[in-house]
């Protein structure tokens, strides 16, 4: 499918809008979910329950026809349960795949952080590696694929933290906080409205894309120019973590990588064949924020990993564009 980069541009502007039909307010939220859609990469979701995260990942999937899965994660959770299985059929006398919740378009891993590690890592291959292997075999997910998974914060309880390795692998940190006090009132009115439950309504949202037109969609924006300049920037902001006082944990190689990504992304939404230094600099804090870890000393004194990465974007110097 041709498409030109105003064309997809434009598309992306009206997902969005069909998006804010469902979700009310968090606005960043959802920009900063679709600069992963068009990037090709997964969201890692840090917020308290009931803020909207199903109903945003029901939104985005119903704006492009996508299929969608969700997965509550709970302590007794298999890897089976994520991927899929195969049964012997015995009247046929042959194995028959059972495919997983992860054979979809658009995947919630809900409460990701209640599962053990072994659930977990059932997860990497796919997000990976776009494919699950059951008995040896290598089995594709649908495309565009992308993990959209929500954690509650750490201190509550019955919660295991994600392994580093893990949360390398989502391009995205995204934190969605309470609603402002009048878009709260917008959705109380919208969902007490002629309405039992309390669900939002998402058949207001028309499909404007397809799968085939997202995958367009991303494929152009892997093309968008970056100049040399632009990534030797990304990759100093990236390199300045792994001596930063106040870090005990940097980024590595993949932290420089998924600036430029997701900058790419950023640059598509705002109708631009190139990247700038402002595109890296406006993407820094959800890319960065789940590479990097706070030292004890810092988080004492109650300092948060996004104070020390603007702290960074503040000292290096950016090119001239």
């Amino acid at each position: 499918m041709s498409m030109t980069l105003s064309q997809a541009s434009e598309l992306a502007q009206r997902i969005k809008i069909e998006i804010s039909k469902a979700v009310i307010g968090q606005q960043q939220v959802v920009h900063e979910t679709l600069i992963a859609l068009l990037a090709g990469g997964n969201v890692l979701i840090e917020g308290v329950p009931g803020l909207g995260k199903t109903l945003l990942v029901r939104a985005l999937a119903n704006s492009f026809s996508g299929q969608f899965s969700r997965i509550q994660f709970t302590p007794d959770l298999m890897p089976a349960d994520v991927t899929g299985h195969t049964l012997y059929d015995m009247k046929n006398s042959q194995f028959n795949l059972h495919k997983g919740p992860v054979f979809t378009h658009l995947l919630l891993a809900d409460e990701i952080n209640r599962a053990p590690a072994k659930t977990q890592s059932a997860l990497l291959e796919v997000m990976q590696e776009r494919q699950v292997t059951i008995e040896g075999q290598a089995h594709p997910v649908p495309l565009p694929f992308m993990t959209l998974a929500t954690q509650n914060p750490l201190e509550q309880e019955g919660t295991y933290p994600l392994p580093e390795a893990q949360l390398d692998r989502f391009l995205l940190k995204i934190y969605i906080d309470y609603p402002s006090e009048k878009e709260e009132s917008l959705m109380v009115t919208a969902v007490t409205h002629d309405q039992t439950g309390d669900q939002l309504d998402i058949s207001r949202v028309t499909a404007v894309a397809s799968p085939e037109t997202i995958l367009a969609m991303q494929h152009l924006t892997a093309e968008i120019q970056v100049d040399q300049s632009v990534i030797d920037y990304a990759v100093r902001i990236t390199r300045a973590t792994r001596q930063w006082q106040g870090l005990s944990l940097g980024a590595g190689p993949r932290g420089s990588i998924s600036l430029i990504r997701a900058a790419r992304a950023q640059a598509m939404l705002n109708r631009r064949e190139y990247i700038t230094p402002d595109d890296i600099k406006g993407i820094a804090l959800p890319v960065l924020r789940h590479r990097v870890g706070l030292a004890p000393e810092m988080e004492l004194e109650g300092y948060s990993t996004d104070q020390i990465i603007n702290a960074i974007l503040e000292k290096i110097e950016a090119p001239r564009q």
